[in-house]
């Protein structure tokens, strides 16, 4: 608790510092997506929905991120599909390869969008997990839950998971849940004991099963009955092999650490049997994989009143930057 209550003044400490020094706001939209929680709840798919949404209006979006795992001798580093992961982090090159469209990293996110700007790359930025990153100025926030988990206990850690006060929730424009199915058209009342103006629900669909090895496509219902050692090395695993149950998949379970650095050998598996892991595992494991790896393609949906709310708020932020 004594540890608890120190991390929470900390964080409380850093956003008031980081909040006078009053950051000149960038010239284009920013839009932060983030959680409140350790731990993973979805970000990196809504994220990449969010960039999907924003190109269907007719935005140029890039991806702005800290590269969590990825050791770069420069920065800021331009990200391709191509780009090793051990230099960018697993997510930047997943989220590239997902979107199509430029991820900077970069430890420091006000310096890697002001790159992007000069660079000419596009004319609004989304920075994926950057909540608590307070240098950085934005004009949306988005939090994500993972609807099982909740906030716990409540408390922040070491206690509980949580990065800050539950309190911090009245500053965010909108909460997504992930994993939550429930109200009207997605909307939620409330989640958790929480009380919010735009609380929405998300689900992760599976989408495609693909052969890391040679690029072929499959529905995912070729997964039912079949013998599947799931990997996950994220940070919530238990909602992927889940979710590969779900799909009828007779599943043996290999749990990592979040950003696991896979080698060859953790992917050897039994006789008909096949492995299948997250899309965020498999840009790590391209070079030495068999024919016999799988990698689960998902996709957020959302309901279209978020997606409507969201670009309107944008539109809005716009004109207020426009000199």
């Amino acid at each position: 608790m004594p540890l608890a209550w120190l991390y929470k003044n900390i964080a409380e400490s850093r956003r008031r510092q980081a909040w006078k020094a009053k950051n000149e706001p960038l010239p284009v939209p920013v839009i932060v997506v983030g959680n409140i929680t350790a731990g993973g709840t979805g970000k990196s798919p809504l994220t990449a929905w969010l960039v999907g949404q924003l190109k269907d209006a007719g935005w140029r979006p890039v991806i702005v991120s800290r590269g969590y795992g990825g050791k770069s001798s420069e920065y800021p580093l331009l990200v391709s599909a191509e780009t090793d992961p051990s230099d960018a982090g697993d997510e930047p090159v997943m989220l590239a390869q997902a979107t199509g469209c430029p991820v900077v990293v970069d430890p420091q996110r006000r310096r890697g969008a002001s790159w992007a700007l000069a660079h000419e790359l596009g004319d609004i930025l989304v920075c994926d997990d950057g909540l608590q990153h307070y240098r950085l100025p934005r004009d949306l926030e988005l939090a994500v839950f993972d609807g099982a988990r909740g906030i716990g206990n409540g408390a922040t850690i070491p206690v509980g998971p949580l990065r800050e006060p539950v309190s911090r929730l009245s500053s965010v424009d909108y909460i997504v849940v992930n994993g939550v199915e429930n109200g009207s058209g997605g909307h939620l009342k409330n989640f958790d004991g929480i009380e919010h103006p735009r609380i929405y629900s998300m689900t992760l669909e599976p989408a495609s099963l693909i052969n890391l090895k040679t690029g072929e496509r499959r529905s995912p219902g070729d997964l039912c009955g079949q013998r599947v050692r799931a990997i996950a090395g994220i940070g919530n695993p238990g909602r992927f092999f889940d979710t590969l149950r779900n799909l009828g998949a007779r599943v043996t379970e290999a749990p990592f650490p979040d950003h696991h650095q896979f080698k060859a050998g953790e992917l050897e598996t039994g006789k008909n049997e096949w492995v299948v892991m997250t899309a965020k595992d498999a840009v790590k494991c391209r070079r030495f994989a068999s024919r016999n790896v799988w990698v689960l393609a998902v996709q957020a949906r959302l309901p279209e009143e978020f997606s409507e709310s969201v670009l309107s708020t944008i539109r809005e932020c716009s004109k207020q930057l426009t000199p």
